[in-house]
């Protein structure tokens, strides 16, 4: 009898430790799986610290001349009476969604180059999310306003600005607002909704969708698809549009004179680079099948940090009126200060 009880209470130690010891050795996702996380780590572009302090130079100033050229452009559309038209009116907002684009993520990005803790808290993540989707939805149908003002502009220039009179061009803003927030909210709810219960590693400067849906516990194929299609239409749908709307424009400048050939090909030339630029990142980030975290590293630094100072740089170097605005508020800045 006593030798049987040392059995069974040496057995039942056993069978503790085993327990305990199974406890201890638990991966980190079933241990996270008790709770919901709460912050994401963002890889960023460089483990290197010399290129870190270098990028943190650059997209310093890159960021402050965004800043400065979009505000510029704001200012002088809504205060220069010579702008004050239709596709000025569209470029404004246009310069203001950049503005608000590259502010969604540029600080925190630029504050984690000299961070070596690079965390992000879970509604902070899913704000940059947001935004992200929300502001570039809006900025893709501004593009396709601003296409439709100059199609009616050159193919119907004697109804322009009957076509595009000031409610017109209102309504225009609104809609592209508001199919961003539609565009935005309609597949946010999926995400947030996951279970996270770790990794919590994003491999990329900000909070992405695709990547961040890849984190979560269950799975996750339907949501991916609902975001790959979401996505697509939009960005598809509106890339289409543009199309078709500067192959109409082309077929138009054809019955022009030569002059009117060469300041509408200037100004064409200037919306197909902004929109080339705009959708290529979008096109390889959220529709190609192929990913490729390099590549997709560098498109996300494209989109959110390079595309917001491209466009005032196309639209101001390329457009005479622009610059002969500019110069006369520079002018009148000049006499102003010798004045005092």
């Amino acid at each position: 009898m006593k030798k049987l009880h040392y059995q069974l209470r040496r057995s039942d130690l056993v069978f503790l430790s085993t327990d305990h010891l199974r406890a201890n050795v638990m991966e980190p996702k079933e241990r996270l799986n008790q709770s919901q996380m709460s912050e994401f780590i963002l890889m960023g572009l460089t483990s290197f610290k010399d290129v870190e302090f270098l990028l943190l130079g650059l997209f310093s100033v890159i960021y402050v001349i965004t800043l400065l050229g979009n505000l510029l452009i704001v200012v002088m559309v809504f205060f220069t009476p010579n702008l004050n038209t239709p596709m000025y009116f569209l470029l404004g907002n246009l310069s203001f969604v950049d503005m608000t684009l590259a502010t969604f993520a540029t600080p925190k990005m630029i504050a984690n180059l000299v961070k070596n803790n690079k965390t992000i808290s879970f509604a902070g993540c899913f704000t940059q999310i947001f935004l992200l989707h929300f502001l570039g939805a809006v900025e893709m149908v501004l593009l396709v306003s601003m296409g439709y003002d100059r199609y009616v502009a050159i193919c119907q220039p004697l109804h322009y600005m009957t076509i595009m009179r000031k409610k017109v061009c209102i309504l225009l803003v609104v809609i592209s607002w508001f199919s961003g927030l539609v565009h935005s909210g309609l597949q946010l709810p999926f995400v947030i909704s996951l279970p996270f219960c770790g990794p919590n590693v994003v491999d990329s400067i900000f909070c992405d969708l695709p990547l961040v849906t890849k984190l979560g516990c269950t799975d996750t194929y339907f949501v991916q698809i609902v975001i790959v299609a979401n996505s697509g239409t939009i960005s598809v749908s509106c890339f289409i549009i543009l199309l078709v709307s500067y192959s109409l424009i082309f077929r138009s400048i054809r019955k022009l004179s030569s002059a009117g050939q060469s300041k509408a090909h200037s100004t064409l030339i200037a919306h197909i680079t902004v929109v080339i630029l705009f959708f290529g990142p979008c096109v390889f980030i959220y529709i190609w099948p192929f990913s490729n975290h390099s590549l997709d590293k560098f498109l996300a630094v494209f989109y959110t940090i390079i595309t917001p100072i491209l466009n005032p740089i196309i639209y101001t170097l390329r457009n005479k009126e622009m610059k002969t605005a500019m110069k006369k508020i520079w002018r009148s800045f000049v006499s102003s200060r010798e004045e005092t």
